[in-house]
């Protein structure tokens, strides 16, 4: 545990800490954390999504069924929760559509894309089950839970824009086509359908993906640290109840799902504790590209960064419990 939290929490909290305090000091400003956000949304996260998926196999998608079932029904019903919670829960504090889609995008996805491999590793070792936990809940997160976000983003602002100007309803199939026509949402859809095909990935390709994806994130957390200086930090009911929807409930269903179809030991513990990651990046970076709850939405991210250092031992504790001794794991 002590090799996790040095090795992936503390140098999230570093360089977040650097953004706050480049923000602070006037080096940076809210205006800038947008530019760097927007070079990571249209730019760094959709290489990234694109060759962490593109390198999976056709083989991997199948052979384990219960995982993939499991992780897409579970992690999108968490993602939907979330969504309606948000929704109809708060929407007498002023909480819009567009501001639950975006806490969906938070607090209903796992940030596995930033965190997978450097969280599991270290647990369950180097090998091929921990590749195709990251595989899987990767596609799931990003080529399903992104454009449905952006969707349920875009769907909202064009029913509050057409409420404004006292305009009709608009169209529900223009939102999902903005959402299809932005990188972030494509890049993850293509891959899946490439890898679906069975199309061997050219490695000599790799490299020139690798090289902007690099900068995904470590510049998408010191943006982050550099929105929450420009923002008053709002750490209420809404912000708190996403760090539970987050880290208690999410992986919680992944768990007993799991034990109810009877899923093998080693992937159950590694989907619970994929599940029980901190809220996506990629949720706040859309968060303050649309301006929408950005003060709520990183507050929380915050927060449940920093508790995940309790909960992701406690969850593997959980684990063992239900299931008895888990092979591979050295925590």
């Amino acid at each position: 545990m002590s090799h996790i939290i040095l090795y992936a929490i503390v140098p999230i909290l570093v360089v977040m800490l650097a953004g706050f305090i480049a923000g602070k000091k006037g080096a940076f400003s809210g205006t800038d954390a947008k530019a760097f956000n927007k070079v990571v949304l249209d730019f760094a996260l959709p290489a990234a999504l694109f060759i962490s998926i593109v390198n999976a196999d056709r083989a991997m998608l199948v052979a384990d069924i219960k995982l993939s079932v499991i992780s897409l029904v579970v992690i999108m019903f968490c993602f939907m929760l979330v969504y309606y919670i948000y929704k109809y829960g708060f929407r007498k504090q002023g909480v819009t559509q567009a501001d639950a889609a975006i806490m969906a995008l938070i607090n209903g996805s796992p940030t596995i894309g930033f965190l997978g491999f450097a969280i599991l590793e270290p647990i369950f070792g180097t090998n091929a089950y921990v590749a195709l936990v990251v595989a899987i809940v990767g596609i799931v997160v990003n080529a399903v839970g992104i454009p449905v976000g952006l969707s349920l983003l875009n769907a909202g602002n064009a029913e509050a824009a057409a409420a404004k100007n006292g305009g009709k309803k608009p169209s529900p199939w223009k939102p999902v086509i903005h959402a299809l026509a932005q990188p972030v949402a494509w890049a993850p859809i293509l891959a899946v359908v490439w890898v679906v095909c069975g199309i061997p990935w050219p490695k000599e390709l790799s490299p020139s993906f690798n090289l902007i994806k690099g900068a995904n994130a470590s510049l998408a957390v010191f943006a982050a640290g550099v929105t929450l200086s420009s923002v008053k930090v709002q750490i209420n009911w809404q912000g708190i109840l996403g760090v539970i929807l987050k880290l208690i409930v999410m992986p919680g269903l992944l768990l007993l799902v799991g034990l109810w179809f009877k899923m093998d030991a080693q992937n159950l513990a590694m989907l619970v504790v994929a599940g029980a990651l901190p809220p996506a990046f990629s949720g706040i970076i859309i968060a303050d590209e649309y301006d929408s709850y950005v003060a709520t939405g990183t507050s929380s991210l915050a927060i449940s960064v920093i508790l995940f250092m309790a909960f992701c031992p406690l969850w593997i504790w959980i684990t063992q419990l239900c299931v008895g001794h888990i092979p591979g794991v050295s925590i």
